[in-house]
């Protein structure tokens, strides 16, 4: 696919690649007597180490990515941080004018390396200039903790964080497709900005988060609740979650499909992408003499055929 930039083309269309000395083009370092030794004690740097360096941004330490700039003595920087330095070199100081570092961009689009979330199971191979969009979308990159109420900066994969939810933050344990939780408050007309991760769900050989969140929408206090899976989106559409609220005669039900732990807490509830109970309604659901507040929400997961 045509990029609209010619270089850019030529380069993805005919990367140069140097293929590796032969066995025979090989020198044996036995050759140079008495400085052998002294090579012997210098560490080892292989090649891809040094390419990454080169290839990382001297102020925001990413990879960098066409166009790469650099100042009129050599040093390079990302296009992204080059505005941030008024025009001056980060490690030089000097101009840094309009110059792009072509032979870097050339060595770039010749490289291929493995995947950043390798540790975690990715064993792809990928060229230097898709590995990025790669890894955005990588099925193995970490989950963030999707406990809300805190800013945790715990990360890992799914048995990890179920572990860590139980153990660092206490969340209740539960194992069953259904739910039955109580929301009481003495002073219905009060709404404190609220949030629980209520119960973490084991079924199906999956793990689902139930959150309820009381907070004020505008001048309007309101109530949400809904479901989290503990995993990636298309396996979250493979399940299907419903919830009710009643009381005094009415009754509100809500169906949909759990939001994948990728997804903030905080994004799934601005969405308003589950059950919402007003305050108004609520108060009918606690009997209608705004004496107290008495909602009862029971759910049941199930998995799609």
């Amino acid at each position: 696919m045509a990029t609209g930039n010619a270089y850019f083309d030529d380069i993805r269309c005919n990367p140069e690649v140097v293929d590796p000395p032969r066995n025979e083009d090989l020198m044996d370092v036995d050759e140079y007597g008495d400085d052998s030794a002294q090579m012997a004690l210098k560490p080892k740097v292989t090649v891809s180490s040094i390419l990454h360096e080169l290839l990382q941004c001297p102020v925001c330490s990413k990879a960098m990515y066409p166009p790469i700039h650099q100042c009129s003595t050599g040093h390079t920087l990302c296009s992204a941080c080059k505005p941030r330095m008024h025009n001056r070199c980060p490690t030089c100081r000097h101009e840094l004018g309009n110059i792009r570092c072509l032979a870097l961009e050339k060595v770039a689009a010749s490289l291929e390396l493995p995947c950043k979330y390798q540790s975690f199971g990715c064993m792809g191979i990928h060229p230097y200039y898709s590995k990025l969009k790669h890894e955005n979308q990588c099925v193995f990159r970490p989950y963030n903790c999707p406990y809300a109420g805190s800013e945790c900066t715990a990360i890992g994969d799914i048995p990890y964080l179920v572990t860590h939810l139980k153990d660092d933050h206490k969340v209740d344990m539960h194992s069953g497709s259904t739910f039955n939780h109580r929301y009481v408050k003495s002073n219905p007309h009060e709404v404190e900005n609220a949030t629980w991760m209520l119960t973490v769900f084991s079924c199906f050989g999956q793990y689902f988060c139930l959150h309820f969140e009381a907070f004020q929408l505008g001048i309007a206090p309101i109530y949400i609740v809904f479901l989290r899976f503990m995993g990636d989106d298309n396996e979250a559409r493979n399940y299907s979650y419903s919830l009710e609220v009643g009381g005094s005669g009415r009754k509100m039900i809500w169906q949909g499909v759990p939001r994948s732990i990728r997804d903030s807490h905080r994004k799934v509830r601005d969405s308003l992408d589950g059950l919402i109970i007003h305050h108004n309604m609520s108060l009918f659901f606690s009997g209608g003499d705004s004496k107290e507040l008495k909602l009862r929400v029971t759910g049941r997961i199930w998995k799609e055929q």
